[in-house]
C-alpha cells in the first residue's frame, strides 16, 4: 500500500535497534546486576505516580495498560519479534496512522532500554557494592546519564502512543479487524502483538476522551525530569 511505505522503513530501523539493545551478546550491559533492580524501582515509582489514575474506574484500564504494555518493567522483545514477522502483512492491512503508533511504541521501548542500560552502567560505578536503589542514588545516576533532549523525547513518545491508540478507535473497521484476527494471530504465534493492540483498544475505549489523561502524564513526567536534572529535593512529589 503506497501510503504506508514511508512508515515501514522507520519500523524496520526501530525494530533492528530494539533487537540489538536487548541482545545480551551484542549488548553486555543487559547482564548488569543493577538492571532488574532499576526496572523494579522505576515500575514502583510509576505505579505510585499513577495512583490517582488507578483509583479512578474510568482511567484505571488505561493506567494499567501504560504500566504493563507501554512504559513498565516488562520485556517487550517477544512482542516486537512478532511485529518483525508480520511487518509485510501489517503494511497491507493496517492504516498508516496505526502503523505510526506501532513505530512510536517500538521507538519508546528502544529508547527506554537504552536509558536503562546507561543507568545500570552508571550505577555499577557509583554503587558497586550496593544492592538496592533509593531516590537519592537514582537521582544522581539520572543526572550523570544526562541527555535531557532524549528524556523529553521519551515523554513525547508516551503521549504519541496513547494518542495514536485513542485515535485508532475512531478509524472505521479497525476494531472489527482486530476481532477477526484474534484466532489467526494466536495460531501463528503472534499472541503478544495481538494482545498489545487489543488491550490498548479496550483501555482507551473505557477512558473515552484521552486528552486530559495523556496531558496529565505528560505534565507529570516532564516536571519530574526537570526536578531530577535540577537536583531538587523530593523530585517525585505530587505535581500540582
Amino acid at each position: 500500500m503506497p501510503r504506508s511505505r514511508s512508515v515501514v522503513p522507520r519500523l524496520q530501523r526501530r525494530l533492528a535497534c530494539h533487537q540489538a539493545l536487548y541482545d545480551p551478546h551484542r549488548e553486555p550491559r543487559n547482564n548488569s546486576r543493577w538492571l532488574p533492580e532499576l526496572r523494579r524501582w522505576q515500575a514502583q515509582r510509576l505505579e505510585s505516580s499513577f495512583a490517582g489514575f488507578l483509583g479512578d474506574p474510568r482511567s484505571a484500564p488505561a493506567a494499567h495498560f501504560f504500566l504493563t504494555d507501554v512504559y513498565g518493567e516488562h520485556d517487550f522483545s517477544r512482542r516486537d519479534a512478532d511485529i518483525a514477522k508480520v511487518l509485510p502483512m501489517m503494511q497491507r492491512l493496517l492504516p498508516e496512522a496505526l502503523l505510526r503508533t506501532v513505530a512510536d511504541g517500538i521507538e519508546l521501548g528502544a529508547l527506554t532500554q537504552a536509558f536503562d542500560l546507561r543507568m545500570a552502567e552508571v550505577l555499577e560505578r557509583l554503587a558497586p557494592t550496593r544492592r538496592r536503589l533509593d531516590e537519592s542514588l537514582y537521582a544522581r545516576a539520572y543526572r550523570e546519564v544526562g541527555l535531557p533532549r532524549l528524556r523529553r523525547r521519551q515523554v513525547e513518545l508516551i503521549g504519541r502512543v496513547g494518542h495514536g491508540l485513542s485515535g485508532a478507535l475512531r478509524m472505521p473497521g479497525v476494531a472489527t479487524l482486530l476481532r477477526l484476527s484474534r484466532g489467526p494471530a494466536k495460531a501463528a504465534g503472534l499472541g503478544q502483538l495481538q494482545g498489545f493492540l487489543e488491550r490498548g483498544f479496550e483501555a482507551f475505549a473505557a477512558l473515552g476522551d484521552a486528552h486530559e489523561f495523556l496531558g496529565r502524564i505528560d505534565r507529570n513526567e516532564r516536571e519530574v525530569s526537570r526536578r531530577l536534572f535540577a537536583g531538587e529535593s523530593e523530585p517525585f512529589r505530587e505535581v500540582s
